[in-house]
Order: C-alpha cells, then sequence, then structure tokens
C-alpha cells in the first residue's frame, strides 16, 4: 500500500518526536517510523533509566560517606527490585508514546524504513512516500571489530538485566563504562574498566577526570588504562578477555564483558545511497540547516546528524524543533550549540559547560582561571563527600565566564546556573553578588567565580 505524507520521520525518539509534533500541529501530514519500541534511547535504553539506578546506588554512597557520623551503614542494592522499579519507568513508555502521535494525528508504523528513492521510504508491505524525510534514528554500539565482538553485552541489554553478574569488564572508557561501573560496584560486583587511551573521558577537564579516576579505584574498580582488547573468549561459564596492555599481552577473566566503546548513528541498513544521501562516520552529512547537503529533501537530527554537535537529549530536542521550523518556513533556524552541559552520572559526578582549559588557551584568549579541591567545604563534608572540585575560565576584560568544569555532590545544579551564565552572557561579578538560598550547592557558585 502506497501512502503520502507532506513530511516522514524516521524514529521516535527525542529529535524525531519533537519535529514530528511541531510539524503537525501546523497542519501538516505526518508519518512516524520505528522498528524498535516507540520512545528513543533517552526514555527506554538510556538517560531515564540508567538515572534511576544510579539515584538508588546514591542513597547507598551517601549513607556510606555519613558512616560514623551518625548514621549506620547498613544498606544493600536488591537489584531484581531496583530492575522491576525501574521497568515502571520504561514498560510505559512505548504505548504512550504511540497513542500521543496517533492522538495528534501522526501516522504510526513498525518496521525498519528503507529508501527507496530521494523521498519514498519502504517499511515491510508499506510504502511512505514524503514531501520531505527526517532521518532521526538515533545511534547504536559502535563496531569494534575484533574476534570474539558478539559476545559484548550492550548497554542496552545492561538495563535489562535481572541478575548483576558477579564480576563485569567494561571495554572503553566512556561515560556508559564509568556510570555503569559505579551502579554495579555499589551493587555488589567486582568491576575493571579496560581502556584503550592514556586518559578516560577525554572530553572533560584531566583535573575532575583524575578525580573521578581516584575516587573509582577507591570504589573497588580497577580503572585499566593503555589497554587494547584484542579478542573475546567465552569460556565454560564465564568470558576472556585478551589485550595489550602497554604492549604487552594480558588477560582478564569475567561473568560478563560490556560495550562502553562508543557509540554510532543507527543508520547504516537504511539504503541511504539509493536516496543519494552523503554520509560520513557521524552521521548523515548536513549543512547549517540540518538539510542533507546531497538530497535537499531529506533531514537529519541528533544522533543521525553529522553536526559535531554533542549528542545529547537537550541538544536532540532543539535539532528537531530547528528542522521543523526550516520545514515550515525554509531554512532560516541554525542549532546553536553555545553552552551545552554534559555530566557523567558518576558518584561522584562530573559536568562541564563551555571551553576547556586547553581549548582557551589554543585560541589565545585572555583568562583566569579559579581551580580548587571543595572537600574541605561544608557542602561537601555535610555528605561525607571526600571528592570534589571545580575549575573556572573567567575572561579578562569581559568577565565573561568561558567554562566551567565541577565534581562533587551538587553538579547538577551548579553546572546548569554556569550554562544559563555562558549562555546570557552573565558575568562572573554577577553570579558573586547574587543571594543564593543557603546553604545550598548554589550558594557555592559565588566562591568559584
Amino acid at each position: 500500500m502506497t501512502r503520502k505524507f507532506d513530511l516522514v520521520v524516521i524514529g521516535t525518539g527525542t529529535a524525531g518526536a519533537s519535529a514530528a509534533f511541531g510539524c503537525r500541529s501546523a497542519g501538516w501530514k505526518v508519518a512516524i517510523v520505528d522498528s524498535r519500541p516507540f520512545g528513543g534511547t533517552c526514555a527506554l535504553r538510556g538517560c531515564d533509566p540508567k538515572k534511576v539506578l544510579v539515584d538508588a546506588t546514591e542513597v547507598i554512597e551517601r549513607s556510606r560517606g555519613m558512616a560514623g557520623k551518625g548514621v549506620s551503614n547498613g544498606l544493600k542494592m536488591e537489584w531484581p527490585a531496583l530492575m522491576r522499579f525501574k521497568r515502571t519507568f520504561t514498560q510505559p513508555v512505548p504505548a504512550d508514546r504511540e497513542q500521543g502521535f496517533s492522538e495528534a494525528g501522526i501516522a504510526v508504523f513498525h518496521g525498519r524504513a528503507r529508501f527507496i528513492d530521494k523521498t519514498t521510504i519502504q517499511v515491510g508491505s508499506e510504502t511512505l512516500i514524503g514531501r520531505f524525510v527526517l532521518i532521526a534514528t538515533g545511534a547504536w554500539p559502535a563496531r569494534l571489530h575484533i574476534p570474539g565482538e558478539e559476545h559484548l553485552t550492550t548497554s542496552d541489554n545492561f538495563l535489562e538485566l535481572d541478575v548483576l553478574p558477579r564480576r563485569i569488564l567494561f571495554v572503553g572508557g566512556g561515560y556508559i563504562s564509568f556510570e555503569f561501573a559505579h551502579v554495579s560496584a555499589r551493587s555488589g560486583a567486582q568491576v575493571q574498566i579496560l581502556h584503550r587511551g592514556a586518559r578516560p573521558l577525554e572530553e572533560f577537564d584531566p583535573d575532575m577526570v583524575a578525580r573521578l579516576v581516584k575516587a573509582t579505584e577507591e570504589l573497588g574498580v580497577a580503572v585499566r588504562l593503555n589497554t587494547v582488547v584484542q579478542r573475546i573468549e567465552k569460556s565454560s561459564g564465564y568470558f576472556t578477555v585478551h589485550a595489550s596492555v602497554n604492549g604487552a599481552a594480558q588477560t582478564f577473566e569475567g561473568d560478563m564483558v560490556v560495550h562502553g566503546a562508543g557509540r554510532l548513528p543507527e543508520i547504516d541498513d537504511l539504503d541511504l545511497e539509493k536516496a543519494g544521501i552523503e554520509r560520513e562516520k557521524r552521521g548523515v552529512i548536513v549543512n547549517e540547516y540540518l538539510q542533507s547537503i546531497s538530497t535537499p529533501a531529506v533531514y537529519a537530527a541528533g544522533d543521525a546528524a553529522a553536526t559535531g554537535a554533542p549528542r545529547l537529549t537537550p541538544v536532540a530536542a532543539m535539532e528537531g524543533e530547528v528542522v521543523a521550523a526550516n520545514l515550515l518556513k525554509g531554512n532560516h533556524r541554525k542549532p546553536d550549540y553555545a553552552a551545552v552541559a554534559s555530566i557523567v552520572f558518576t558518584l561522584p559526578s562530573v559536568a562541564r559547560v563551555g571551553l576547556p582549559e586547553s581549548t582557551a588557551k589554543e585560541r589565545g584568549l585572555k583568562f583566569r582561571v579559579n581551580h580548587q579541591d571543595t572537600s574541605d567545604w561544608n557542602s561537601s563534608r555535610r555528605l561525607g563527600a571526600k571528592h570534589s572540585a571545580f575549575k573556572v575560565l573567567i575572561e579578562e576584560g569581559s568577565d565573561r565566564i568561558l567554562g566551567a568544569h565541577v565534581i562533587g555532590p551538587h553538579t547538577e545544579e551548579q553546572i546548569n546556573v554556569f550554562t544559563l551564565a555562558i549562555r546570557s552572557e552573565i558575568r562572573a561579578s554577577d553570579i558573586e553578588q547574587t543571594l543564593f538560598a543557603y546553604p545550598t550547592g548554589a550558594s557555592d557558585l559565588s566562591y568559584m567565580v
């Protein structure tokens, strides 16, 4: 059966939904397609379920931090019960999302989409012809091209574990590995992180990351740097990872090996070549309006677009809005990637926004750096937090915040204020003079600038 639409959206995550609702509200005839349960990565396989696990382990961490300070440390994680609780957040999502699309008048289709020509999509026995197409398919784990790769457990699978294995190896030193490693270790597992480089979490400030690595190791997690995984073997009841550590062969054993070595756009099987859509490793190649440079009727957003922007939910939502605006009124709006905050939800958590110190130096900017350990501040001591610090870059002359980097118990609150300051060009002196509610994490900002 062939059906015609103004817009066909491939992907029901944040970017796709944002664009679909935006165009439908303007009266467009819109279709949306997904081969997975409706809802996308963040709601089903990423941010939301992950944060449920992190918040639960935070209860245990706070108890441990206050042991001997008036709190008895007797809490432990009950993994099956935690997973049941997690599913109360994720299980309703697909049906709720599909109902929301249908009630808005958006036609829904289940199945893997493939291009037949520039704006014609095949989904099972259905043929969808759009005036425009948006690719917003999200991302999936990057191929490592090593023997035994099929034995890796993905982050999607990890978030569905009914039983937590006793020994877990994480391949890669990115945020997925560190976040799940902290959850696993506080839930009783023996954990190792195998990272091929000399420093993990390379997008974050090296001083903050060094503190996080120390905190991670104190938790009992072994962080193995300069460790290149070469193959994975399955034995009777366990896995053996063969690696090169600083050039020397070494093996590691675990009951599970988790893929934490990066994600790439999930666009390989869309038959993009049939639509003449040019792509690169990072995704569909787009112009400044998120429009395909080779097929003007096609746009891309979120993880599927090769923009170089951070792969974060708020970015995807903004890009979906940009695509809808450009479709409805012609290309006129560009995505704004200034001051996008990013957080590693470990305990302690690490956050960043704005420029790294190295980039500010490379650009020849004149700035001062406020950098301090805050583990002896009241805001850390009253929570038993041993690892907390900040680094703030302030431009000379303008007094603008160029970048902020934080580790500790209040990063989520603090980094959002710094984000607002950078985007709105609020001066450091303005923050210093603000009368924040005290004692809060935000009230520490006055002493950071």
